[in-house]
């Protein structure tokens, strides 16, 4: 069978290109040598699945693997304990059938009785005491059953039991228990009925914290390329190719296939720094799958995290990274931030240009006339002219907002920009936040357009002071990218300051900056 890059179900080695996930799956199975009881929370799209799978095949000799999903079960088998009990018995039944240890499900039928809880409990005990080798249950999607109270009781049942494992033995149950789904099932919101309030339960609090990075850096990447490579002999450079994605992707597992997918499916091949740049405009357009279109739903259905998540992409803002705020951990369970040095940043370039259009999308749809942009007034012979583009956005801001207060420009200046500019580059060219300069005050813009790059320092006044020290990391950032010009457009909103009027290019430390005041 011709192998392929797979971005729909889980992975198979024999089937699909895949990164070389051994270390990782090495550090799993530690958790289970050590009898743990844990759940594998990662976003949609970020590999459990296709992991589950992969400690199945590795681990059936050495353990006795009862690997099921609740995915589709129905809502019938949360009816009653005994419905539950039997669709359970009955699911483990048809598992067993399909793995190593085929003979057990005969056992299992035997020994499993199947009209209460305290049965249930009591038989998987016959069971795993009956059974030579140790017994691991892996559950994938459980939490499409979390709003049940009666799934919850079941899980309450599989705590106790591991509690009871230091008086019963470790055989008295399951040897280790592995739940993967998005949500976390250590704290569940439960709502047991349309007009009670909803509250928190802790079913899971014996469950051991999950380390385990399951994002692909740039060493896990190019495992996959190099096998790809070896069938398809496209001559690309393969550090610098797997360097590039994770650039986009951080490692996001779905993210990573895809982009490769669209070069090898859509875009003949070009494994280039060009090539991954069109896959991942083609992701943005949310024409590659649910994963981005999770996103704006995300957000429609959740005013808070709406606004948190614009604070951050729009404004610049970080928080401390804490568990303890909600938003926080409703973001990180999306995977649309992570940690950068105990602060938040959005998790990958393409989440950035995703939140990032849905913001001017919403905004443009609002103010409806308010920024028309034609397109060739500002590209000529393939070339952008950035520096008259940031000149007519200048005017564009006096005659159109000049009304406005000074802290709906403070709030929505960078905004207006990003929606000025998107109809510019977009069919063409690309842009983003770079996550390293970004806070309350300052956010670098990265445009690739036309075979050139231009970084625009966009900044919120604070002093002539800060003036300077914009013009300082610009040109240190200039650097870092071998660029000997870029763009600082200040937003000033002091009634006292003297404007520049216009803008102008000025030298500093060897690069030339084009400064504009708004």
């Amino acid at each position: 069978m011709k192998k392929r890059f797979n971005t729909t179900g889980s992975c198979n080695p024999a089937q699909h290109y895949m990164v070389d996930t051994s270390r990782k799956l090495a550090q799993i199975e530690e958790y289970i040598e050590e009898g743990s009881y844990f759940t594998i929370n990662r976003a949609r799209q970020f590999g459990k699945t296709t992991t589950l799978k992969a400690l199945f095949r590795n681990l059936s000799e050495q353990y006795v693997v009862i690997s099921i999903s609740f995915e589709g079960v129905g809502n019938l088998l949360f009816n009653s304990e005994e419905s539950f009990c039997a669709k359970f018995k009955d699911i483990v039944e048809t598992a067993l059938k399909f793995s190593l240890w085929k003979e057990k499900a005969a056992d299992w039928r035997t020994v499993i009785r199947a009209n209460s809880l305290d049965e249930l409990s009591d038989s998987i005990t016959d069971f795993c005491m009956e059974t030579e080798a140790p017994v691991l249950l892996l559950i994938d999607e459980v939490d499409k059953s979390t709003d049940n109270q009666l799934f919850l009781n079941f899980l309450g049942m599989l705590r106790n039991k591991y509690l009871d494992r230091d008086v019963k033995g470790m055989n008295s149950t399951f040897y280790s228990v592995i739940l993967a789904g998005v949500y976390d099932v250590k704290n569940l919101k439960l709502k047991l009925r349309p007009d009670e309030e909803r509250k928190y339960n802790s079913p899971w609090n014996i469950a051991a914290k999950f380390k385990v990075d399951m994002t692909f850096h740039p060493d896990e990447i190019i495992t996959m390329l190099n096998e790809y490579e070896a069938d398809h002999h496209t001559g690309m450079n393969r550090d610098l190719i797997a360097n590039e994605i994770y650039k986009y992707t951080n490692g996001y597992p779905y993210l990573v296939s895809e982009i490769c997918s669209l070069i090898e499916t859509e875009f003949d091949r070009d494994w280039s720094e060009r090539g991954i740049q069109i896959a991942v405009k083609e992701i943005v357009k949310g024409n590659s799958g649910t994963l981005i279109d999770d996103i704006s739903k995300n957000l429609e259905n959740n005013g808070e995290l709406r606004s948190f998540m614009y604070s951050i992409s729009v404004n610049g803002q970080t928080y401390t990274y804490t568990m303890i705020n909600p938003l926080i951990k409703i973001a990180d369970m999306f995977s649309y931030i992570k940690d950068v040095g105990g602060k938040t940043a959005i998790h990958n370039l393409i989440f950035e240009e995703c939140f990032q259009q849905y913001f001017t999308i919403d905004y443009e749809q609002k103010n409806a006339g308010k920024i028309s942009v034609i397109k060739s007034e500002y590209v000529l012979n393939g070339k952008l002219n950035m520096p008259y583009v940031i000149e007519r956005f200048q005017s564009l801001i006096r005659n159109e907002y000049r009304r406005m207060d000074n802290e709906f420009l403070e709030r929505q200046g960078r905004l207006l920009f990003l929606c000025f500019l998107k109809p510019i580059v977009n069919g063409t060219g690309f842009y983003y936040v770079e996550p390293e300069t970004r806070d309350g005050g300052r956010m670098d813009l990265v445009v690739s357009f036309g075979g050139e790059e231009f970084v625009i320092e966009l900044k919120i006044w604070r002093g002539e002071k800060y003036e300077v020290e914009g013009k300082v990391q610009l040109a240190e950032y200039l650097k870092t990218r071998n660029l000997n010009e870029g763009y600082l457009v200040t937003f000033s909103f002091l009634k006292n300051k003297t404007v520049q009027e216009e803008p102008e290019w000025v030298e500093h430390d060897g690069k030339r900056i084009y400064e504009a005041v708004i």
